[in-house]
């Protein structure tokens, strides 16, 4: 990496912690979250839920209904949740208008978050994965936690191809706010 890249913080993918990895990218420091307060999120939305008897099954101990115990997997509730409990807000992109309406500019735009469908094992496991893009220094950066090195957009006009492309084959696009 070159120069100012060798200082980005970059997490990579163990397990299926993408959620995990994706935040502490966001907030360009490792300790922003833990598995510990994720966990934690996950639990406190279990707990505050009105309907919550209807989530209890025989592998509720494995599978909690917005995470997964062994591997991680946490769902968008506890992203959201975990985002607001730092002041940050998040917003569903409408993606019937394309990339070209989100304002990449904007000055309370902290970042982007995609949720990607994701096929592995030769299509045998379809699955989602979490992945975060952030401007830093002036720059666009995909963060992914599966990338070796974080890959740097040359422009905006990248970036919103990359998020075009990222719609059509089905991914949401959540921008985060600073509150």
């Amino acid at each position: 990496m070159e120069g100012s890249e060798s200082q980005i913080y970059h997490e990579r993918q163990r397990l299926q912690f993408c959620l995990l990895h994706s935040l502490n990218n966001l907030f360009q420091d490792k300790d922003a979250f833990t598995r510990e307060s994720l966990n934690s999120i996950a639990e406190k939305l279990v707990a505050d839920d009105p309907n919550k008897e209807t989530w209890t099954t025989p592998l509720s101990l494995l599978l909690k209904p917005h995470h997964n115990t062994l591997t991680g997997n946490y769902d968008v509730n506890v992203m959201i949740a975990a985002l607001e409990g730092k002041g940050k807000s998040v917003v569903w992109h409408d993606k019937r208008h394309g990339a070209s309406s989100v304002d990449l500019g904007a000055d309370n735009l902290m970042g982007v978050v995609l949720n990607a469908p994701v096929k592995r094992y030769g299509g045998l496991w379809r699955s989602r994965h979490w992945v975060v893009m952030r401007k830093i220094n002036g720059v666009w950066y995909n963060l992914d936690s599966d990338l070796v090195v974080p890959l740097r957009f040359k422009d905006e006009d990248e970036v919103r191809g990359f998020l075009d492309q990222c719609l059509s084959s089905g991914s949401e696009v959540l921008l985060v706010n600073n509150a």
